[in-house]
């Protein structure tokens, strides 16, 4: 992985990068899809996110402020391991271990929700108190799935495992999942429509990592994912939802993943860009 000479020839905003050192943020686009088994899709996702931020503008009203002068440093899409989802993730959690050392907020693009694991270890590393953030339609808490304990349908289950989770937004699980939440007496789900910054704060350790599987959204804003769930989270409940959380608690690290482009729909691309311009716009100018 370089990290002072990039060779792609995109980048978040499409106005090239910050250099590395002085950059804030780094974006790391990882079109990684083995595990899904319904509509595929989510290997043009990062793509998709970047062109589109290419395309939006920068400035913030809410916040007025030109998110780009955070500066941003957007990696080379990070190659899919095809011999396996665990090897895909381990590889994740090493490229995560070095982001970490250079002290820059990383935000990941999917790629499917699979490879939120990687992440999650090497801040979990860092951050005893590290909590996961998930917002999802799904539990994702399968031991393990078409032969996988790495699938997407079982990433916070691996996460469960070695650090808190608090899940918004659930609106879908197994009769498997919810006797894992009855036995393990998970009280950390917030099942849609409920979405309530206070009471999700309340479960919320000082570092939290960020995780947008985007068929948390309703589908009728979202309709480019894997499995789109009726129901769930829509736009403005969402904005007061995330800029409330990244006031009271300090997220260390994010990713926006599933997004599955439509041909000939960009909206669903744009909606993934600008939340991906709000996670780097509440981190630093929410004050």
């Amino acid at each position: 992985m370089q990290f002072f000479e990039p060779k792609y020839i995109y980048s978040f905003h499409g106005y090239g990068n910050t250099q590395f050192k002085k950059a804030k943020a780094v974006i790391l686009p990882v079109p990684y899809e083995g595990t899904v088994f319904y509509r595929h899709g989510t290997s043009w996702g990062p793509k998709a996110i970047i062109d589109a931020s290419c395309n939006m503008e920068t400035y913030d009203i809410e916040l007025k402020k030109d998110i780009n002068e955070v500066g941003i440093y957007t990696f080379d899409e990070v190659k899919p391991e095809a011999s396996s989802p665990e090897k895909m993730v381990n590889e994740l959690e090493k490229i995560f271990d070095k982001i970490i050392k250079f002290k820059k907020f990383p935000v990941m693009l999917g790629g499917e929700h699979s490879i939120t694991t990687g992440p999650v270890r090497a801040f979990r590393k860092k951050y005893k108190d590290l909590t996961v953030l998930q917002l999802d339609a799904h539990a994702d808490l399968r031991d393990e799935w078409e032969g996988t304990k790495f699938s997407h349908a079982c990433v916070m289950r691996r996460c469960r495992e070695i650090t808190n989770v608090v899940q918004v937004g659930i609106r879908s699980m197994s009769e498997a999942e919810m006797q894992y939440v009855e036995k393990n007496k998970i009280n950390t789900i917030f099942y849609s429509p409920e979405l309530n910054a206070q009471k999700v704060l309340k479960h919320l350790t000082k570092n939290v990592y960020l995780t947008v599987d985007l068929d948390a959204f309703n589908p009728a804003l979202m309709p480019a994912v894997g499995t789109p769930e009726p129901g769930g989270i829509i736009w403005y409940p969402f904005l007061e939802f995330l800029r409330e959380i990244f006031k009271k608690v300090k997220i260390v690290g994010a990713d926006v993943v599933e997004l599955s482009p439509i041909s000939g729909n960009i909206a669903p691309d744009f909606m993934a860009a600008v939340i991906v311009n709000k996670i780097l716009g509440y981190k630093f100018y929410n004050n």
